[in-house]
């Protein structure tokens, strides 16, 4: 109990430093908020914009005035939707990426683990070398190439699904599948893996020769234990897909997270960029400490260290 609390603890201190490595790298690196204009500004208009954000002061200042809106949770307005703040943005965005985000892992865990396990159970015979195959076939072809094809085949040929947009159950079913089936086939080799080392191991034989039945050692004990290295893999796999996938919410025009991500970053919009930059931190804390959580009640080896 110690230990997660120590962990709760550096939570906001990570997204501190995540924050101000952010705000100062960001105004290190050349070119500025209003360089991506459609009309060159004006030096009057663009030193009106740089006082109405309050980039024409200091450095320091700039930080403590950002830093005081950090504490309550406030990133301020966004460079780029200028009628916007940054905290409005997220609240409309954010979540559009989690239902495609968690849509996405249930495809990983529904398709990831009944191959792995279906493989490792036939070890060594066709149905171990197929789900091998589709595994290393998935791993190999990346949501930038899958998502295409998707949209090619059944979107435009066939004209089965929508290609793009969101809103309605049928619009889901593109992109989930763009993103999930990656993440499935590395679950896939996950559990397949985890329960091949359950299945030789001295527990097992001792199971077997008591006994047991293969339907009741695989329930009881193998599934349990194939699921250790998918549990420690949740954890940053659920954090890429809740904060979306930038290239797949382009690709089917996506209102999430994304979208706001790339365009900040060619807009250098500043507020966004550390807000996006700050969240996926948190996530990816949050989200490991459930990981380490799941692998404690699936291990009692990791408990009881």
């Amino acid at each position: 109990m110690n230990g997660i609390l120590k962990r709760l603890a550096l939570v906001p201190l990570i997204a501190w430093l995540v924050a101000t490595g952010g705000f100062f790298l960001l105004r290190l690196t050349p070119g500025g908020p209003f360089d991506r204009d459609r009309a060159p500004a004006s030096a009057e208009v663009e030193a009106a914009l740089r006082a109405k954000y309050h980039l024409d002061e200091p450095l320091h200042r700039q930080y403590l005035r950002c830093l005081g809106g950090w504490v309550v949770g406030d990133f301020g307005p966004s460079l780029k939707y200028r009628n916007h703040t940054v905290n409005d943005i997220l609240a409309q965005s954010l979540p559009v990426s989690a239902v495609l985000g968690l849509l996405a892992g249930g495809v990983a865990f529904g398709i990831g683990i009944p191959v792995g396990a279906w493989g490792a159970l036939r070890r060594g015979l066709w149905p171990d070398r197929l789900a091998s195959m589709l595994a290393v076939v998935g791993i190999c072809i990346p949501s930038f190439i899958l998502g295409p094809v998707l949209v090619l085949v059944f979107g435009l040929q066939l004209a089965w699904l929508p290609p793009a947009l969101w809103g309605s159950w049928e619009n889901c079913i593109l992109p989930v599948l763009a993103l999930g089936l990656y993440f499935a086939a590395r679950v896939s080799r996950l559990t397949r893996e985890g329960m091949t080392d359950v299945l030789r191991s001295p527990f097992v034989r001792t199971a077997r020769a008591k006994g047991l039945s293969p339907g009741a050692i695989v329930r009881r004990h193998a599934l349990r234990g194939s699921l250790l290295p998918v549990a420690a893999y949740a954890g940053p796999m659920l954090a890429d897909l809740l904060t979306g996938s930038f290239i797949v919410e382009n690709l089917f025009q996506i209102p999430g997270t994304g979208v706001f991500f790339v365009n900040s970053f060619l807009n250098r919009d500043y507020p966004m960029m550390i807000a996006l930059a700050v969240l996926y931190s948190v996530l990816l804390q949050g989200l490991n400490l459930a990981s380490d959580l799941a692998l404690r009640s699936l291990d009692p080896r990791v408990r009881h260290a």
